[in-house]
């Protein structure tokens, strides 16, 4: 079985969806026609047949700080998250600590 594909976005700044889809266009091998929308994501990463690159590994696995777009509870990143149950992709969401990012937290 082909190894996972590892995309480490912890630390960048994500606040909008169109973030997100910059942020994993470079590592995931989109095409410019990729549809920069989450049932373009999902056929991407489970179905499969859009990316070379995402076609070529086992599993999709996208690391994330629990900040701005991940820290939101609303409808699109309800539906992102949920995006990622299949079996050959996996989001991770770790704690943000922004001490340890230089920024100040707020009490």
């Amino acid at each position: 079985m082909a190894e996972d594909l590892v995309v480490d976005l912890r630390g960048r700044p994500m606040e909008t969806l169109d973030d997100f889809w910059d942020a994993v266009a470079g590592p995931c091998g989109l095409p410019s026609w990729f549809g920069r929308n989450i049932d373009a994501w999902c056929d991407t990463i489970q179905t499969r047949g859009i990316s070379d690159v995402i076609d070529s590994h086992g599993a999709v696995v996208v690391h994330v700080d629990k900040r701005g777009l991940f820290a939101r509870n609303d409808r699109e990143t309800r539906n992102l998250k949920r995006s990622f149950a299949g079996r050959q992709s996996k989001l991770v969401i770790h704690p943000y600590e922004a001490a340890l990012n230089g920024e100040h937290q707020r009490p």
